[in-house]
Formats: structure tokens, sequence, C-alpha cells
């Protein structure tokens, strides 16, 4: 026994930032933001905190499925950072839903869903659940250095949420971890302890080295969905749909061509909403099952690497 996907949401702040409005704060232009990433722009949150646009995720999630936040039995969310260090994001969901049963969160960085779901199944094979919500949410804005032009045109804030049932949709999942804090971290807060002598500079926003990351990116991405693919009895040709992290679209792009699966079949929204971590592959199946693209029997590949360095990656069949 696996789970069954019952339904999608999403929320995303009302502010948006065009790269037009970018290029009056950092040496920039439209032109060469969206020629490098694909970006067009991104929503940040004004007065909305975290945690509002995790509960409307929720809501709309569990209005999709047609399940009552009564009957959730458990509540995973796939964050970096919620609203407050403790308690967790989800605990914050949970209080606002007015659900009643265990809620806690996970950090698997941008792979964080994957992550969510894994955590999620784990629940299902033991029996211990019938209905789990997972939301993936993610503030970005809240550690991005906005005079910093190579990471402030990235990042944006967003959150999405499914609905899980038991079911056997779930085909396979991979996770891998490779540790590393050189190629992307977000600082922590570190206090003023006067004993603690392990203070490391690091400064205080997101650091990446982008070259590495790309080339960890592309290469795993491609290695972890031709094996999660095999591992469901699969071919890449019976793959509907691809649902790929939304970092990059060189990135993207440059794996689906090793992959050779037709454009037409991989989902894309990094133009609208920019990197969004964990909740990008979220929001964007969210915006696919709304849409109308995604029928009974659809078989959607789903692939996510980000810091840790970390990756997810599952096979997963559509029946709503």
């Amino acid at each position: 026994m696996s789970f069954s996907i019952l339904g999608t949401g999403h929320a995303v702040p009302e502010r948006v930032v065009t790269n037009d409005e970018l290029s009056h704060m950092v040496d920039t232009n439209d032109e060469w933001i969206s020629s490098r990433t694909g970006i067009r722009e991104r929503r940040v949150m004004t007065t909305e905190s975290l945690t509002d646009l995790s509960v409307a995720a929720a809501k709309n999630a569990l209005e999709n499925a047609g399940v009552t936040p009564q009957e959730l039995d458990l509540i995973i969310c796939a964050t970096i950072q919620g609203d407050y260090l403790s308690p967790a994001e989800a605990c914050l969901i949970q209080k606002e839903l007015g659900a009643s049963c265990p809620a806690f969160d996970v950090n698997g960085a941008c792979s964080g869903f994957v992550y969510a779901l894994d955590v999620a199944d784990g629940y299902f094979a033991r029996g211990r659940v019938k209905k789990v919500l997972v939301v993936a949410s993610e503030a970005l804005s809240r550690v991005t250095d906005w005079s910093d032009r190579r990471t402030c045109v990235l990042f944006g804030d967003g959150s999405g949420a499914v609905v899980l049932g038991e079911g056997d949709d779930l085909l396979s999942l991979r996770l891998t971890t490779t540790g590393n804090d050189q190629v992307l971290y977000v600082p922590a807060f570190r206090g003023k302890s006067p004993f603690d002598q392990t203070v490391k500079e690091c400064g205080d926003y997101i650091y990446m080295n982008g070259q590495e990351v790309y080339r960890f990116a592309v290469n795993s991405m491609f290695r972890e969905l031709k094996a999660s693919i095999e591992e469901a009895g699969l071919t890449l040709d019976q793959v509907d749909y691809l649902l790929p992290h939304q970092a990059n679209l060189r990135i993207i792009d440059t794996a689906v061509q090793k992959l050779k699966i037709p454009r037409e079949k991989v989902g894309v929204t990094i133009q609208k909403y920019g990197n969004t971590s964990s909740s990008s592959v979220a929001i964007l199946l969210d915006e696919m099952n709304r849409e109308g693209k995604l029928h009974p029997g659809d078989i959607l590949a789903i692939a996510a690497f980000g810091g840790g360095l970390t990756t997810g990656a599952c096979v997963i069949r559509w029946s709503r």
C-alpha cells in the first residue's frame, strides 16, 4: 500500500516583482535574467506571512480533494524555515485549519517536497494513516540579498500542497544526499552566546556557487529520473509529464535534451514564480491539475535537487 493524490492546491503572494523592477535595484535587465534563467517575474511576500500562504494552499488542496481538516491523520510541511524555528510550520498549519492530527516539518531544501512524500509513504505502508496533507512552503525573499544580482533575480516565495489518500499510485521514489555545505547554503541565526567559539563567517544570506549547482543539477536530474523510471518498471516514452524543480530553465532544458523527452511533456512555471525551492514542484502540479492537463492513468515523473546536496525523484500515476 502506498498512496494516491486526492487533491492539489497552491498559493503565492500578491506582490509581483518583474525583471524590469529589479533592474532599478541592481545592475541587471530583463534580457540578461530571462536569457540565463527563464525567469520573467517572481512573487514576494509583503503583508503575508508564510503561514498565510501555507494555510491558503492547504485549504485549496483540501477543497480539491473533498477532504475536511478533521479527516486528516497527519500534516507534513517541507520548508527550509517557517515563520518560527519552533513551533514547526506544520503546527501552525494544523492550528489554522482546525485539525487535530500530528504535524511536523522536514527540511530537504529544494528536494523537500519529494522527501515529504517519502515520509508520508512510510506512514501509509505501516497502516498508520488514511489521509495526509503535505505542504511545501518557502519564504526565500527573507534570506535573499537583494543587492546581489547573482542571486536576487532567482528566488521567489510560494506554497504548494497535496492531499494524499490510500492507494497504489506511487510507483517509485528515490532520495540521495551528498553532504556539502560549500556549494549552496543559507546561514542560520546564531544568537549571542558569550560561550560560543564556533561562529563561522558565512554572511547573512543565501550563498550559491552557480556553476557547481548547475553541474550537480543537470547530472543528478538526468541520473535520478532515469533510475526512478526504471525502478517503476517503465520506459522514458511511457512518461506523460515531467515535473522538474523550477530552478533554472537552462538546467531543465539541458536535462530534458539528455533524456530525449519531448519538450511538450515538460511542465514549466519558472517564468512566473522563479525558484520557490521545495514548493516549486507542488505549485506546478496544482497548476497542471487545475488547467485540466492531467488525466487518469497519466504517468508523472518528478525530479528535484537542492542544498545538502539533496536529490529527490519519483514516479506517480495520476488517478483523480
